[in-house]
Formats: structure tokens, C-alpha cells, sequence
């Protein structure tokens, strides 16, 4: 990513990103797919920083594993993430209607439970290719925003801005969320969270290990009285998806215990990753909260 204190390797990243862009747009969605899986493939075998922390989180995750299911998992994460490239390049020439025919959905039933207009906090994860589901929302008549964190080059933020809000996805910027989350809720949108990543607010299983977890979807859910439902979007073959949406968490709304809500939202988001287990970003450091205190199982 670029550095704020590089003006150099800003300016290369704004031309390399311009110039992916106009190439991925040029294909179509496989095209774009094998372009993108060419790219994975190379940071798979440069990356060796990222490369080797996806292959100890899987170790960690799947102690019980074979050394060969974890390289070969931990190098179909790489290609996997490539081809989500892919496809979030072409954000700006792919129709409404073409998200619609490629993507299938499981639990459609949860979401028609609430009627259009009714605020929902959507439980989601770097898995799959979750651009696609706020594409997919959008798709559907269900406005969203989505709290991300900016990028280092405003330019590069604005580009990639640019692109999701092609597809009607709102983006709120993690230094104001919790307010602008507030307000997206009273609107009656969609509000896609990605707690999946390493905090210290609590510590929850996650794989049989302690995660160090963000209590904001607990919180919210509690405060606005919205359903907190765990929803997902997994790449099941060229060029196609599927959304997945379980039950809500806490339905009554009645716990009072935010760390068990939080808890519930990890398990969602593992039962997800065990049937797809190379479309999780296993090269993040999931488990550094809990490395750096000691809580981590021999």
C-alpha cells in the first residue's frame, strides 16, 4: 500500500491502479477472473511476509491438518483473492443486472422477513468477495453503507470510492462510524460491518483459539434495536456467486452479555470459512491480540 510519506510511490500506485482497471474493464468477468488469479499467484510466490502468516494461521486454525492441505489452501487464498480483484475492478461496467443472474442466494427467506425500508445490521467478513454482497444489496432494493477503513493515498481512496459507489454502496469512514452508522440505521439501510478483524475490546473463540474481537456490532444491535444478521458472499465458480444470510443473532434483542452476541458473530463467520476455507483473508494477523497477551493454545 502506499505511504502518506512517499510522494513517489504514491504517483506509482495511482498509474498502476489506473492502468488495472482499464485492463480489467476490457475483459469480461472471466477474463477479468484469470487476470486477477495471475496476480494472486505472483503474490503468493513474492509475498513471502503474507505468505507465511497465512500458512501459520492455517496451521493454528486446522492443527489436525496435512501439510499439503495447508499449502495448497494457503496458496488458493492468494489466487482466490486475485480473481475478487478481478471482479471489484469491473465494479463500474457490471449491471445491476448481471449481479442478479450470477448470483444465488441461500436464506432469502431471513432477508424477506424484513421489508424493504427496515434498518439491518449486516454481520460480514473479509470472505468471499464482500464488495459483490453490497453490490448485491443494492441489486435487491436495499440501500447500504458499509464502515471500511480509508486507504493510506487519498487518491487511491477516492478511486477506490469511486468503484463501490458504483455499485450504490455508501461508505462511512471508520473516524466517524459510530455516528454515520447511526444515521445509515434511522435511514433504514443496510449497515454491512466487517468485524473479523484482530481488536482487544474482548476475547471470543474463534477456531479454538481466543480472538481479540470488536464489540461494535453487539453494541449497536443493542442500542438500535436492529437484527443483527450474519450474511456472506462466497465465489462458487466462474464468474458466479453465492450470497449467504443465517439467522439473526439475539433476535429478541433481550442480551445483555455483548461479548456472547460477539461470540455468536465469530461462529457464524467460522461455520462460513470451514465450507470455504480458501476465500477467508488468512493473511491478516487474526490472532495478534491474543499471541501478544499469551492466550493462545499449545
Amino acid at each position: 500500500m502506499a505511504s502518506k510519506r512517499n510522494p513517489t510511490l504514491n504517483a506509482l500506485a495511482r498509474t498502476l491502479f489506473d492502468g488495472a482497471q482499464r485492463s480489467f474493464e476490457r475483459r469480461d468477468a472471466a477474463g477479468a477472473e484469470r487476470l486477477g488469479e495471475r496476480i494472486g499467484g505472483l503474490v503468493h510466490r513474492f509475498d513471502r511476509k503474507h505468505r507465511e502468516r497465512t500458512i501459520a494461521n492455517l496451521r493454528l486454525a486446522y492443527p489436525e491438518a496435512p501439510q499439503e492441505w495447508i499449502e495448497e489452501t494457503a496458496k488458493g487464498v492468494f489466487l482466490h483473492f486475485g480473481r475478487v480483484l478481478g471482479d471489484f475492478m469491473r465494479s463500474k461496467v457490471r449491471t445491476l443486472d448481471e449481479v442478479l443472474a450470477t448470483t444465488e442466494v441461500e436464506g432469502r427467506e431471513i432477508i424477506d422477513r424484513y421489508p424493504p425500508g427496515t434498518a439491518i445490521i449486516a454481520a460480514t467478513a473479509h470472505m468471499g468477495n464482500w464488495e459483490r454482497f453490497g453490490h448485491w444489496c443494492t441489486a435487491i432494493g436495499r440501500p447500504i453503507s458499509v464502515v471500511a477503513r480509508d486507504a493510506d493515498d487519498g487518491e487511491i481512496q477516492d478511486r477506490v470510492g469511486a468503484l463501490r459507489a458504483s455499485t450504490g454502496l455508501e461508505v462511512l469512514s471508520r473516524g466517524n462510524a459510530a455516528r454515520a452508522s447511526l444515521k445509515a440505521l434511522k435511514e433504514g439501510k443496510v449497515l454491512g460491518l466487517l468485524p473479523d478483524q484482530n481488536g482487544d475490546e474482548c476475547f471470543v473463540p474463534f477456531f479454538g483459539q481466543p480472538a481479540g474481537s470488536t464489540l461494535g456490532p453487539a453494541v449497536l444491535h443493542k442500542r438500535t434495536g436492529a437484527p443483527l444478521i450474519p450474511a456472506f458472499c462466497v465465489r462458487v465458480g466462474v464468474g458466479r456467486y453465492r450470497v449467504i444470510v443465517l439467522e439473526p443473532i439475539d433476535p429478541g434483542n433481550v442480551a445483555e452479555d455483548q461479548v456472547a452476541v460477539t461470540a455468536e458473530v465469530a461462529a457464524s463467520l467460522e461455520s462460513v470459512i470451514r465450507r470455504y476455507p480458501d476465500q477467508w483473508l488468512w493473511m491478516h494477523d487474526r490472532w495478534k491480540s491474543a499471541r501478544q497477551r499469551g492466550l493462545l493454545k499449545e
